[in-house]
C-alpha cells in the first residue's frame, strides 16, 4: 500500500506480510517526514498520532485498511 492509500500525501510504496506491518511502515515513514521538517506530511502525522491516542476511536479506520490491504493482489 502507499502512503497515499493510508491518508498520506505521497505515493511511497509500504510493504509487510500484514496489514499492521503495512502501518507501522506508514507510521515510521510519517515520523521521519516529521523530523524532517516535511510539512506536506504534518496533517496526515497528526493524524496518525491521534489515531493512536484514541484507538476504541479509530477502529473504523484501522478496519478500513485491513480491507484495503485484504484487497490487494499477492505481490
Amino acid at each position: 500500500m502507499t502512503c497515499r492509500q493510508l491518508g498520506g500525501p505521497c505515493d511511497l510504496p509500504h510493504h509487510g506480510e500484514t496489514h499492521d506491518d503495512v502501518i507501522n511502515a506508514q507510521d515510521r515513514h510519517l515520523k521521519e517526514a516529521e523530523k524532517d521538517g516535511d510539512a506536506v506530511h504534518l496533517p496526515a502525522r497528526k493524524e496518525m498520532k491521534n489515531r493512536w491516542l484514541h484507538p476504541k476511536k479509530s477502529m473504523g479506520w484501522y478496519r478500513e485498511m485491513q480491507a484495503a490491504f485484504a484487497a490487494l493482489p499477492e505481490d
